[in-house]
């Protein structure tokens, strides 16, 4: 979008609003279907060719908290000391995070993961690894009313502690580098 726009740098693209207002005073002056020619006589040129529903085949769809994504996702594993990450994976939206954890993990004693990659301990590839694996959001709200709940929520703080820093590389590359979504062909 930033591209398309024409702005550059960490200014922020216009809201939907402009944009809807953009559009409505295109096609009001009838301006729209103009616009559309230009921009395809310039792909045109540029040897593009704008089609309608091709589908990559190693992009899937899947539903989290009832919404639909499709795509891809990245998976990292990162220095919880320096932060810097030294692995990344790409797979498909539809892929269970578990089976990333031989790729993600060099040689690691201790691992702290998000929810997604629970399960992780108990794979044959994962063992000799110590796994701190947060609690889904869910548990922790039944597990708040029993008299370990304040030592469990205690824990899961130290947890959080230290997976923020290892979530701080998707900040980077959503905020800052304007990726919050991005479409790629294929995995490679």
């Amino acid at each position: 979008m930033r591209d398309f726009v024409g702005i550059g740098g960490t200014q922020p693209i216009p809201d939907r609003v402009s944009i809807l207002r953009f559009r409505r005073l295109l096609v009001e002056h009838d301006l729209s279907l103009k616009l559309l020619k230009v921009i395809d006589a310039k792909h045109t040129a540029h040897g593009l060719l704008l089609k309608i529903g091709e589908h990559d085949p190693e992009m899937h769809k899947t539903k989290k908290v009832n919404q639909w994504h499709f795509g891809m996702k990245a998976h990292i594993g990162t220095d919880a000391d320096s932060g810097l990450v030294h692995t990344v994976i790409g797979t498909a939206a539809n892929a269970n995070n578990v089976t990333t954890v031989t790729h993600c993990c060099g040689e690691e004693q201790v691992v702290f993961a998000d929810a997604g990659y629970q399960g992780a301990s108990k794979r044959d590839e994962a063992s000799g690894v110590d796994w701190q694996i947060a609690i889904r959001l869910g548990k922790r709200k039944q597990q708040r009313l029993t008299p370990w709940g304040a030592l469990t929520e205690q824990a899961e703080k130290l947890k959080a502690g230290v997976q923020v820093k290892l979530e701080h590389p998707f900040r980077v590359i959503k905020r800052q580098c304007g990726h919050g979504k991005a479409r790629c062909r294929g995995l490679a």
